[in-house]
């Protein structure tokens, strides 16, 4: 694996976080424009990410393989939820801030960073793989993930009435529904026109942009300390993205021989944390700080600990 890959796709993304602290600091980003955006990623844009990865690889991978794949990141999402209650403890996490600490340790940048990387890294053949991780990611995100931030909403604002209750349509929205025809297309090899297909492309293109804007406008909003002298964070950032992706591969090895699945777990595994928390956070009104340093920290790490998981494959 060329670190150098990962690093420079690392750049990147802070280069355009940096155009988000610019125009914010300019005015030309707004608290009210940054909401609306997130919801417009949340809803529209990240889900059709998704959906242009499926048509779009080639060759395509059989169904056995498919299955396998989407085992490994159930095995992945069932080891990271546990931790994710558990960290906090271990941490001495004020209660308050627990939640942040969940979403920063299930939720991995599996689309925004993960989708670029895996495909400099490991090749465009890759990313079906990474399809099924972000559909196992939706899966939870739009419904764990979602139902808890609204219970930590309501919390935070009493007097604001919140809709908490989990039902079966908490299921039903753009992420698992494309999550799903994004499967559906791939292994039925449905061809799409050429006009739906670049207009999803276009659409789907505007997500890594788009996010790392409103990032920008979170970075620009907090001062360096609290960022950089959270503690906490650092022993985190060890144990969740170099000792914890480690241990999940060490624990699929033995039984997964195809090498390509093997990284690729490794890599979403590794992943910094994800901005669909902070999208959601901040569309539900959650009070975002936590959340927001998780995110600018473990991006800015993972320069480093992609490397030094992937050392270990």
């Amino acid at each position: 694996m060329s670190i150098w890959v990962v690093q420079k796709q690392m750049i990147v993304i802070f280069l355009l976080i940096l155009v988000g602290v610019y125009l914010y600091k300019r005015g030309h980003l707004t608290q009210n424009l940054t909401r609306q955006l997130s919801w417009l990623i949340v809803n529209v844009t990240n889900p059709i990410t998704l959906l242009c990865a499926a048509f779009s690889v080639e060759p395509k991978v059989d169904a056995k393989h498919v299955g396998i794949a989407f085992l490994c990141f159930f095995v992945m999402y069932a080891i990271l939820i546990p931790l994710a209650y558990l960290l906090p403890v271990i941490l001495g996490v004020d209660k308050d801030s627990r939640y942040a600490y969940r979403m920063l340790a299930i939720f991995g940048n599996v689309g925004f960073i993960g989708i670029p990387v895996s495909s400099a890294v490991l090749g465009q053949e890759s990313l079906i793989y990474v399809s099924l991780c972000g559909l196992t990611f939706n899966m939870i995100i739009y419904t764990y993930g979602a139902a808890s931030l609204q219970k930590t909403a309501a919390m935070q604002h009493p007097d604001k009435k919140q809709e908490n209750d989990f039902s079966i349509k908490n299921l039903i929205n753009s992420g698992t529904v494309i999550s799903i025809i994004t499967v559906i297309v791939y292994l039925t090899d449905v061809k799409i026109p050429d006009i739906a297909g670049s207009t999803l492309t276009y659409i789907g293109n505007c997500t890594t942009f788009l996010s790392m804007l409103v990032l920008g406008v979170s970075v620009a909003q907090m001062v360096p300390r609290e960022v950089f002298t959270k503690w906490r964070l650092y022993v985190f950032v060890v144990i969740r993205q170099i000792l914890v992706p480690i241990a999940i591969v060490f624990v699929l090895r033995p039984f997964i021989t195809d090498q390509l699945i093997l990284r690729t777990v490794a890599i979403m595994a590794s992943m910094p944390a994800a901005n669909l928390p902070l999208m959601m956070a901040k569309q539900f009104g959650v009070n975002e700080e936590v959340i927001s340093a998780g995110i600018i920290l473990t991006t800015l790490v993972s320069i480093v600990t992609i490397p030094a998981v992937m050392f270990f494959l």
